[in-house]
């Protein structure tokens, strides 16, 4: 069992992650831009270490947690192309589109090395996401359901629980 207490140790955008994460988003179109540290982050809907999203760009510091840039970049991918267009600092969505991303912050996870779902399931719990079950991993495993349907009906995944590498249709 892990310690869900602890929300700062979790994985951060050190530079090496910030360009794989750079590569992973890529074919989304979204680009990553640096915060330099200590500096507030635009575009941050939570404040302090939190990703900030505006339009296309994730703006992220080295002490950002891989876990919000992913949800963060997510929000991007699953919303519709008319909030995509307008997209500044609120995401906005529904409770459906953020089970979605929960869900596809997950799989994406398993495109990061040394990161993987069991370890993002983990982070997310440590930072204090909260599901009906439990923990993140039991809430994925076994209660998911509606989540990666609606990512399916969006084209964001496939039947085989896979990114299409495609923006929500």
């Amino acid at each position: 069992m892990h310690d869900v207490s602890d929300p700062t140790n979790v994985l951060n955008c050190v530079q090496q992650r910030q360009l794989e994460l750079a590569s992973l988003l890529k074919p989304y179109g979204i680009e990553i831009e640096h915060v330099a540290d200590d500096n507030a982050i635009p575009g941050s809907f939570f404040g302090e270490r939190e990703a900030g999203l505006i339009g296309n760009k994730l703006l992220l510091r080295y002490d950002t947690p891989v876990h919000s840039a992913l949800h963060e970049a997510c929000h991007y991918i699953c919303m519709d192309q008319q909030r995509r267009a307008k997209l500044d600092t609120n995401a906005e969505g529904d409770f459906d589109e953020e089970n979605g991303v929960c869900y596809l912050q997950i799989l994406l996870a398993d495109h990061l090395s040394n990161i993987g779902k069991d370890r993002m399931m983990i982070d997310m719990d440590r930072w204090g996401y909260t599901f009906r079950l439990g923990s993140a991993k039991a809430w994925f495993e076994q209660d998911a359901g509606d989540a990666c349907n609606w990512l399916q009906q969006y084209g964001i995944i496939n039947d085989s629980q896979q990114p299409t590498w495609q923006l929500r249709q």
